[in-house]
């Protein structure tokens, strides 16, 4: 089993939900979350003064899945997410040991 982690811009979090549905994916969990890359931040204006945002919203999803699955997901993921600007973000590929649901006792591909 494999968790995708994805960090991606907040308003391409639907694109990417409908598109992992269509592939059959049922489960994600998704946290709101602040960071910088290549970007550095932005420089916005307020009040006639000029200030820096470092810190950009991003919107971090996390999802679990077969091993036969990872190469289609990413794809998935990596399209529906992409709007070709700077900032687009970044996807991470972790092993994950074991995978229990709670519930019912169910083990790893089982639980997911």
């Amino acid at each position: 089993m494999k968790m995708i982690m994805a960090i991606i811009k907040p308003f391409k979090l639907d694109d990417v939900r409908d598109e992992l549905t269509k592939q059959g994916i049922e489960g994600l969990t998704v946290t709101d979350v602040k960071g910088f890359g290549r970007q550095k931040g932005k420089t916005e204006e307020y009040r006639g003064k000029e200030y820096t945002v470092s810190f950009l919203p991003k919107v971090k999803i996390e999802i679990v899945v077969e091993d036969e699955k990872l190469d289609t997901v990413l794809d998935v993921v990596q399209k529906a997410a992409e709007t070709g600007r700077i900032g687009d973000g970044k996807i991470f590929v972790y092993e994950i040991e074991r995978a229990i649901r709670i519930r019912t006792g169910e083990k790893d591909n089982e639980a997911l």
